[in-house]
């Protein structure tokens, strides 16, 4: 490979996340991926945030906000979020602190290594529930993987994940439609309709309560078993 660094985009979709996105983005800042070759590009989508979100992340110096027009959800935060991206890589993160930035490293090496065209980071890897994780939760995202093999023939221990990470132009060059949580399912979807192959790195997980801000709930998993029959075959 040339001496050339290469970038890895993060897109983060931030809706209301005052209480987290400062610590997230120092997090953030604070992982080197110098060693392997990688500098980053920190992108945080605002979708149109009633809270402080915003204003916390101008202070933060290198990072590019996006201020979506009106509240459009997560999917077409992150939509907008890869549109805006340049790098070689992208990642898409969360905002609330449940998936940590050092797994970044791990999951960037199984794509260098050529395991896969796609990572995704599994909090469900060699162990079941999380503790502090409700059994709705966790049950509502280990059915969603038997639906995703039962639609796409493959099985994904964690198909939910908020950590996904691909070459930017395989994730650019999906037509993507879906606005809500959804859009991980269309991922899921399209991205094994083109043949790619998805393979899994376990990460550390702290979930988090709805009291804290948890947005996801019972109906999108009905939503997401409809998206990943929808989208089944559509490359």
């Amino acid at each position: 490979r040339t001496t050339e660094m290469m970038t890895l985009s993060i897109v983060i979709p931030a809706y209301n996340e005052e209480r987290f996105i400062g610590t997230l983005l120092d997090q953030i800042k604070a992982v080197d991926l110098s060693p392997l070759g990688i500098s980053k590009e920190i992108i945080v989508v605002d979708d149109c945030s009633k809270d402080r979100t915003a204003a916390i992340v101008e202070k933060h110096s290198g990072v590019v906000l996006r201020r979506m027009e009106r509240n459009g959800g997560k999917g077409k935060a992150v939509r907008a979020g890869i549109e805006r991206a340049t790098g070689d890589y992208l990642i898409i993160q969360d905002a609330d602190l449940e998936y940590a930035p050092d797994d970044y490293v791990p999951m960037l090496r199984a794509l260098l290594a050529g395991r896969g065209d796609v990572v995704y980071g599994s909090r469900y890897m060699h162990r079941g529930k999380h503790p502090s994780q409700t059994w709705a939760a966790y049950l509502g995202g280990r059915s969603l993987s038997l639906a995703a093999l039962a639609f796409t023939g493959r099985y994904l221990t964690d198909t939910v994940t908020a950590l996904k990470l691909f070459s930017r132009a395989d994730i650019a060059a999906l037509p993507l439609e879906t606005s809500g949580f959804e859009l991980d399912h269309e991922i899921t979807s399209r991205m094994l309709a083109r043949g790619k192959r998805i393979v899994e790195v376990p990460i550390s997980y702290t979930p988090r309560s709805k009291a804290e801000g948890k947005k996801i709930g019972l109906r999108d998993w009905f939503i997401g078993v409809r998206t990943f029959w929808r989208y089944r075959r559509r490359a």
